[in-house]
């Protein structure tokens, strides 16, 4: 057994170490190696129980069970052209131009974000954009951008919108009345925010035209069934928000209907589907509840606790801006995913409610757009630009460096989390004066 004096530098030295590996991920070994690795380490320097371990990997269960639904759900309508459909409709409604295009496919990814969550934008909506934009023949920069910056900027429109709301939230999620109340105008203002700062910054992209005819796509029976049940799924985990029940069994269980129904009427085997759940992910964030709960058990969260109450302390609008802009550049610094859980044991554990705890949100959900290292979405998202994944070698890769990120994210994040902070507080004042 560590002595305990021992045991406080070494246990948030492995998790830190742990994570920065993750983010970077050396020799290109995926990120849940890290992360499990390190959990290992805990338990066999007995940092950490199994008894804790089990109990921590349990707190994750409802964001399991909503990961593997929303990825499900997003590998049918893959499977069925749905994503295909959605990019050729993007394009050929363009009518020629770019800057319409561009316009098109911000609708489509806030749509896809709000309805799907951002993960499915980010990694499966960016490929089926990109091979729209190729048959094209127009810069797809505007366009990619445009998937993992919506991806987050539209992020908290709706508690489904991002898995972190959960992460968050995990110990007591908003009723969905509520979440409107407080979300509705700061998300719909970081959306046009973010929209006129890219279209600035891609103003010389957007002013060409398409001079390429692109082949039209038709939606398949099945694509359209698998609509239909997406449609089906929405109304059924609003209701569940709307009566404060936990969203990842109805979406687990609602997408496995629509994948068993869709399966039966394509005569195709359904546990085809099972492979293209990212088994790996759902390890990966099952490792990080384990590592916060280890930092947690060591006391470590007293420091979040002891900022986010001085924070609280100043002028309240000047105090939920502060914690927006500190929370979403700590998203960079140790993703999104891990300081989503911290955030959420620190408002659980200072009983942190209302203005602050909404800027809490907004920024771990809004943060991650200043660079590729905010999100694991936005991880997935660079990678699939590489061509990490790609199954055709011939197919040119598309290389977004760390610096072509930042550049832009730069300005799109600070403006509109700056937007989106701004929209909470004057919904706070007028909710105030009532």
């Amino acid at each position: 057994m560590i002595p305990i004096e021992i045991a406080h530098v070494v246990l948030p030295l492995i998790v830190a170490v742990s994570i920065a590996l993750m983010l970077t991920r050396p020799r290109g070994i995926p990120e849940v190696w890290w992360i499990s690795g390190g959990v290992l380490l805990l338990i066999v320097l007995r940092l950490e129980s199994l008894e804790s371990t089990g109990q921590a990997v349990a707190k994750g269960t409802d964001v399991y069970l909503f990961l593997i639904g929303m990825m499900l759900l997003s590998a049918l309508a893959r499977e069925q052209g749905v994503f295909d459909w959605v990019a050729s409709a993007a394009v050929r409604g363009a009518n020629g131009s770019c800057s319409r295009l561009f316009l098109l496919v911000y609708g489509a990814g806030t749509l896809v974000t709000i309805f799907m969550s951002n993960d499915a934008t980010a990694v499966v909506l960016t490929p089926a954009i990109l091979t729209a934009v190729r048959k094209a023949k127009v810069s797809p920069l505007p366009y990619l951008f445009v998937c993992a910056l919506i991806a987050n900027a539209a992020s908290f429109v709706l508690p489904i919108s991002n898995p972190a709301n959960l992460v968050v939230f995990h110990t007591g999620m908003p009723a969905l009345g509520t979440w409107l109340a407080d979300f509705a105008v700061p998300s719909l203002l970081s959306i046009v925010a973010t929209f006129f700062v890219m279209r600035v910054l891609f103003r010389d992209d957007l002013c060409k035209s398409i001079d390429c005819e692109v082949e039209d796509v038709e939606l398949s029976g099945n694509g359209k069934l698998v609509l239909a049940g997406l449609a089906v799924m929405i109304c059924v985990l609003l209701t569940a928000s709307a009566f404060k029940r936990d969203l990842g069994l109805p979406t687990c269980l609602a997408a496995f209907v629509i994948a068993a129904v869709v399966s039966m009427k394509a005569r195709s085997n359904p546990l085809k589907l099972a492979s293209e759940i990212s088994w790996a992910t759902l390890l990966l964030v099952a490792g990080l509840f384990v590592m916060v709960d280890a930092v947690e058990s060591q006391g470590a969260l007293i420091l979040t606790q002891h900022w986010l109450t001085w924070a609280s302390h100043l002028e309240q609008n000047v105090g939920a801006l502060v914690v927006g802009f500190v929370v979403g550049v700590a998203n960079n610094l140790v993703n999104n995913l891990p300081l989503g859980l911290i955030a959420g044991g620190t408002i659980d554990a200072a009983h942190t409610k209302g203005l602050m705890a909404n800027a809490v949100l907004i920024g771990v959900d809004l943060g991650p757009n200043l660079s590729v290292t905010g999100s694991l979405a936005t991880i997935l998202w660079l990678l699939a630009l590489r061509g990490d994944s790609a199954e055709d070698a011939s197919v040119e890769k598309v290389d977004v460096s760390f610096w072509k990120f930042l550049k832009m994210g730069a300005v799109a994040m600070p403006v509109a989390l700056f937007a989106a902070l701004g929209g909470a507080i004057l919904m706070n004042m007028l909710v105030g004066q009532h």
